[in-house]
């Protein structure tokens, strides 16, 4: 999903994110707003795992929500 796209659809996404990381706060998800990389820092941080983990992580979330694709940046 590009980047315009995850936006404008960032409420959904955020609902999904939550139920997949629920340590993330909505500040985390605020600072987020669709950064795929951001989305991996926090991730680490809140859940205290490697990068390659939550790397992982994100992209079995992709695989199983491909309406919410995040770009590589």
């Amino acid at each position: 999903m590009n980047e315009d796209r995850l936006k404008g659809n960032w409420k959904q996404v955020k609902g999904k994110i939550k139920e997949q990381w629920g340590k993330l706060t909505d500040d985390d998800l605020d600072v987020i707003a669709g950064k795929r990389d951001q989305l991996l820092g926090r991730i680490q941080e809140r859940h205290g795992i490697a990068k390659d983990e939550a790397e992982r992580q994100i992209e079995t979330f992709e695989k199983r929500n491909p309406e919410y694709r995040f770009d590589k940046e």
